[in-house]
């Protein structure tokens, strides 16, 4: 009896076993093997699947090798940003396919067919986040279905035109703080070296913190902080080559959820202290977005009974603090790096400024007019987008354009090559030139949606009117106090960690007016 038995579990242990490899043999081969012959049944043309790995040992090697590249200002940037992307376009054309490990990433660049993919949101989905990327931040911008629609419906209200006009004062006195310190290190009429790069991500995160919060910089210094460190642990830990590294006890691992559930006890505490002030002064306590998003999810729970819960509430207020911050520090940092590269453009800019405004505060109206530094930020967004790439998944057999793609397969829209497409933009199209943004953005394109900064269709980036005002405020007020221009110390090295910003900071002449 007791033979039968071990037998009976031997057996099963090894139908088990067998069971296990031939999954493991289905998606680690014959699957993607599958999936490249209905690839270049449509045309597609990529590298042949490589076991396991795909091409990610590849993407590694290019990525460390143009890290350590050094740029001139006037070098194409593409292939130091996205060097396999650039190396593997080059070889195989603008729509191809590659591998990350044994899954298939079509590249997409025919703007119709990018116009298509931003408009069938409900088809073309959001990737499923990694554990890692969840320990950076989730929130909207990772809601599919019912989830996204309430999550979009609760927050739209606090990014309304007439909100924006509320967070001025706000974003002003954030600006005047940064203003000061920058003339406390140069006398009336003379020049200094300034990195401005750390000045203008404190700027923007002082920004957040009192619109978003109704707090100072200073309270909202440690949430900053922890978000930079994390963002850099992220990155580092998507660059592991090593099978199932993130569940490893590693330091980095350890350390990225120590600072997670730091962050999220931090914003806990910011969340509860302004509800209780809003118990306090009940209608006073809506002049930053978390006491209208508060408010509005309040409204939603008593209405429908489908509110957020207090743990979605603090994922949404981190998506606050990081994208609000990242975004618009980098929009500012680019655009005073390519004025330095052209003063014409920065003179024609401080003419404006000085013509609607003056030396007075920016007001809502006078920002409205100013034409021409709004073409500079377009163009800005275009040479320099915050997200230089796109990603979208399709679960089952799916149309697109005359292509059918097979479900499981990602489709890649790198953002950052579709703005500096020749075809696209013409012969200058990888040059500074704003004026290709005189008459607004819709006659800039030559084709259908190839500006996509803050993505597009209806997932567009709920907060992209913000970080637009926010900046033109920001580059409207250095532009009334300062001109500036490139140190012989800037180091040019665009680099993509979670956002494209300088790596090696922005280091300026400043000339105080």
């Amino acid at each position: 009896m007791e033979v039968k038995i071990s037998l009976i579990i031997a057996l099963t242990l090894i139908i088990l076993l067998l069971l296990y490899m031939w999954k493991a043999l289905d998606r680690l081969w014959l699957k993607p093997k599958k999936l490249e012959k209905l690839l270049r049944l449509q045309g597609l043309k990529g590298n042949p699947y490589r076991l396991f790995y795909g091409d990610t040992i590849d993407m590694a090697t290019m990525a460390k090798e143009a890290s350590s590249t050094s740029l001139n200002v006037t070098d194409d940037i593409l292939p130091f940003v996205l060097p396999f992307h650039h190396h593997i376009m080059k070889k195989h054309g603008k729509n191809c396919f590659s591998w990350s490990g044994p899954l298939p990433r079509i590249n997409i660049m025919d703007p119709e067919l990018i116009n298509e993919i931003l408009l069938k949101n409900n088809t073309f989905r959001k990737p499923e986040q990694s554990p890692v990327h969840k320990l950076l931040n989730t929130g909207l911008v990772t809601y599919e279905d019912e989830k996204w629609t309430k999550h979009r419906k609760i927050m739209n209200p606090a990014f309304y035109a007439e909100k924006l006009k509320q967070m001025l004062p706000h974003i002003y006195t954030s600006c005047r703080e940064i203003i000061n310190k920058w003339e406390e290190l140069i006398p009336k009429g003379g020049s200094s070296e300034v990195d401005v790069s750390p000045y203008l991500r404190n700027l923007t995160s002082d920004v957040i913190s009192r619109v978003a919060f109704g707090s100072c910089y200073e309270e909202g210094r440690r949430i900053f902080e922890l978000q930079q460190e994390q963002s850099q642990l992220v990155y580092v830990a998507m660059q592991s080559l090593i099978p199932g590294w993130r569940f490893l006890p590693n330091k980095t691992n350890k350390r990225m959820k120590e600072i997670y559930n730091e962050i999220d006890s931090l914003v806990l505490g910011i969340i509860e202290n302004k509800m209780k002030a809003m118990n306090v002064v009940e209608e006073e306590g809506d002049g930053d977005l978390l006491a209208m998003l508060l408010r509005a999810n309040l409204e939603e729970i008593e209405e429908h009974d489908a509110g957020m819960s207090i743990k979605e509430v603090i994922e949404e207020c981190k998506l606050f603090y990081f994208a609000g911050q990242e975004t618009t520090a980098n929009l500012l940092t680019w655009a005073v790096v390519l004025l330095s590269q052209h003063p014409n453009w920065q003179e024609r800019a401080r003419e404006e400024v000085q013509k609607v405004l003056g030396e007075r505060k920016p007001d809502y109206e006078g920002l409205n007019r100013l034409k021409v530094v709004t073409m500079i930020l377009n163009e800005v967004l275009r040479l320099y987008p915050p997200s230089i790439m796109l990603m979208r998944i399709v679960h089952e057999e799916t149309k697109l354009g005359e292509m059918t793609l097979p479900g499981g397969v990602r489709v890649i829209v790198p953002t950052i090559f579709v703005h500096r497409d020749e075809e696209v933009w013409g012969e200058d199209a990888k040059e500074f030139k704003p004026e290709r943004f005189s008459e607004g953005i819709a006659k800039a394109m030559k084709k259908q949606v190839c500006f996509f900064p803050f993505g597009g269709g209806p997932r567009i980036c709920i907060g992209n009117n913000m970080a637009m005002f926010e900046a033109k405020v920001a580059l409207a007020m250095i532009l009334q106090h300062f001109k500036f221009e490139l140190s012989p110390y800037y180091n040019h090295a665009p680099g993509f960690v979670v956002t494209l910003r300088p790596q090696k900071g922005a280091h300026l002449i400043l000339h105080r007016i």
